[in-house]
C-alpha cells in the first residue's frame, strides 16, 4: 500500500458530474455503481467508507477512477473535501 495518496478532481462541462483520479486502485471489480447511500451502506469498503458524506446521489467506481452525481443543490466542493478526506482515512 502506498504512504500517500493522490487525488485529482475535475468537474464535468455542465458541472453534473465530479471526475476523481487517484494513484491507488479503489476496487478489484471492473465497475461498481451504486445509487445512493442505501446501495453504497451495502457495497464494497470504500462505497461504504463514502456512504456517510452528504450530498452523492450516485458512484461509479472503477480501477482508480470514480464518477460523482451530486444530489441537486449540493456543494460539489465539500463533497471533493468530504471524499478525500474519507479516502484518505480509508488508505493512510
Amino acid at each position: 500500500m502506498s504512504e500517500y495518496i493522490e487525488i485529482e478532481t475535475e468537474l464535468s462541462d455542465d458541472g453534473s458530474q465530479i471526475f476523481l483520479y487517484t494513484n491507488l486502485r479503489l476496487t478489484d471489480q471492473p465497475v461498481e455503481e451504486y445509487h445512493g447511500t442505501a446501495e453504497m451502506e451495502v457495497g464494497s469498503p470504500v462505497a461504504q467508507a463514502l456512504a456517510v458524506i452528504e450530498g452523492i446521489a450516485y458512484l461509479r467506481l472503477a480501477g482508480d477512477e470514480m464518477v460523482i452525481t451530486p444530489e441537486p443543490d449540493a456543494a460539489w466542493h465539500a463533497i471533493v473535501a468530504d471524499i478525500s478526506a474519507a479516502l484518505k482515512d480509508f488508505f493512510l
